[in-house]
């Protein structure tokens, strides 16, 4: 922490602006930083990728750096997962065949030039790896493992290294926080990165030529809060979206027994506060955290209540999206809620399902009320409530929170329903000049796919760089 301390940056008097910070530190931060510390990506001569309408273009500009060449041309074309065609194209190149079960090696090959960097902070609350610090550990990544990975270090190497393996190809949450964190170190970009950073206002002004923006806030240490404020000529927000859980928004959800963090059933777990002989524990929700709740109350034969309004067989439900061979685990959760509804006798004992069920109040004394289809009131007793239906991005930094930077202004800021609104190309905001979003913020919510926004940026980064009069 005492290289942040002799950073001049984070002097209060700093007066050259700083062309980049970057407010975030999960996988989009890193990659970013990576992209813009002089690494950068050529297509090795003699690859041969898959698609052939790639193939051909990537051909027409051999020796010229996938930086320098048009993102737009490149990716026209692409089908895949994702909406944004950078992304598709990132992951082409990194992943040629990955989508038909290959394991065909990345068409791209890496050089560091120094003269291709542009200086920069990465300023996080957590250590690298943003919230992946925070899931818990030996939990299962969603996500194939090779898919987690970032440029020019792959997961399943870098676990060899480490002497573990990847588990029906996925690895798991704390490997991977790890894996992030390892992967500043090994590339060199911990000078870069400034953990401990809480951001709490972004402000900027639009003189000639191009805009100016003042990042402000404090650091966390031993003795206290230091503030800082930083000047920059762009801005990058890579700050995801579990920063504020959702809420029901119904009596009593601030009562000392309902919580909104997977964490806190861990906690509670710990200290013996809930156990097999207690009341239920409450779980509400149909996504992939309300599951994650479940098989982990499950592991130590918690009596559980899976409340949620969907019904078991909604095309909408992530488990009806999932493939059952490499995601043995939420399929049984998910047979478990369409099996097991808390009418009919229990063929999983002390796991009850309550679909399409509405929770109307929480009661002081450790009661959840629900109201069912046909209006039917039902009062269940409970242990500790885990309320789990999704989070939302906290801008509260942004002016207005950053509503204004929404594809819907008027509506509420989602990472699923209503990204910032960028230009696809660039990942630049469509309403302020210098102002960035990559990740969930605009709209790619896999590791897989945030590193195209990344490319993008840098893409655009280094253009208006080079169009700077020296």
């Amino acid at each position: 922490i005492a290289m942040i301390s002799s950073r001049k940056h984070l002097g209060a008097s700093s007066s050259e602006p700083l062309p980049v910070i970057i407010v975030g530190n999960g996988p989009s931060g890193i990659c970013l930083s990576y992209l813009l510390s002089g690494y950068t990506p050529y297509v090795k001569p003699d690859a041969v990728h898959p698609h052939p309408l790639l193939q051909r273009k990537l051909t027409e500009a051999l020796g010229v750096s996938i930086l320098d060449q048009d993102l737009d041309y490149l990716s026209e074309g692409l089908e895949g997962r994702c909406q944004s065609p950078v992304a598709l194209l990132f992951d082409a190149l990194l992943r040629p065949d990955t989508d038909f079960g290959g394991n065909m090696e990345s068409v791209l090959t890496w050089k560091h030039q120094e003269e291709h960097a542009i200086p920069h902070l990465v300023l996080g609350r957590n250590l690298p790896g943003g919230a992946w610090h925070s899931i818990e550990g030996s939990m299962v990544t969603l996500s194939q493992g090779q898919w987690m990975g970032l440029p020019d270090l792959e997961v399943k190497d870098w676990l060899q290294k480490k002497r573990r393996g990847l588990r029906k190809s996925r690895a798991t949450a704390g490997d991977i926080a790890h894996y992030y964190r390892d992967y500043v170190v090994k590339k060199g970009l911990g000078h870069n990165f400034v953990s401990g950073a809480v951001v709490t206002t972004v402000e900027w002004r639009n003189p000639d030529p191009s805009p100016l923006f003042q990042v402000s806030g404090f650091l966390t240490r031993d003795q206290g809060q230091q503030p800082f404020s930083l000047w920059a000529r762009n801005v990058v927000l890579a700050t995801g979206t579990f920063d504020s859980p959702a809420r029901l928004g119904v009596p009593g959800e601030a009562l000392p027994f309902v919580h909104h963090e997977l964490s806190a059933l861990e906690t509670a777990t710990r200290v013996g506060a809930v156990s097999p002989a207690s009341d239920p524990v409450l779980i509400i929700g149909a996504g992939l955290s309300a599951a994650d709740a479940v098989l982990f109350a499950r592991h130590y034969n918690l009596p559980v209540i899976h409340a949620f309004r969907r019904a078991v067989d909604d095309p909408g439900l992530v488990f009806n999206q999932l493939p059952k061979m490499l995601y043995p685990e939420y399929h049984k959760v998910h047979q478990m809620m369409r099996e097991q509804s808390v009418l009919s006798p229990s063929p999983y004992e002390g796991y009850r399902s309550l679909p399409r069920h509405q929770l109307l109040l929480f009661k002081e004394d450790c009661q959840a009320v629900f109201q069912d289809l046909e209006g039917v009131e039902k009062v269940f007793g409970v242990s500790l409530v885990l309320v789990l239906i999704g989070s939302h991005p906290d801008l509260s930094f942004l002016p207005g929170a950053g509503a204004d930077f929404a594809v819907d202004p008027d509506q509420p800021l989602s990472a699923k329903r209503n990204p910032i609104d960028v230009d696809p190309f660039t990942y630049q905001s469509t309403r302020q000049e210098g102002l960035y979003a990559v990740g969930p913020l605009a709209g790619d919510n896999f590791v897989r796919f945030v590193q195209g926004g990344a490319l993008a940026v840098a893409s655009s980064l280094l253009r208006k760089e080079t169009r700077k009069p020296p």
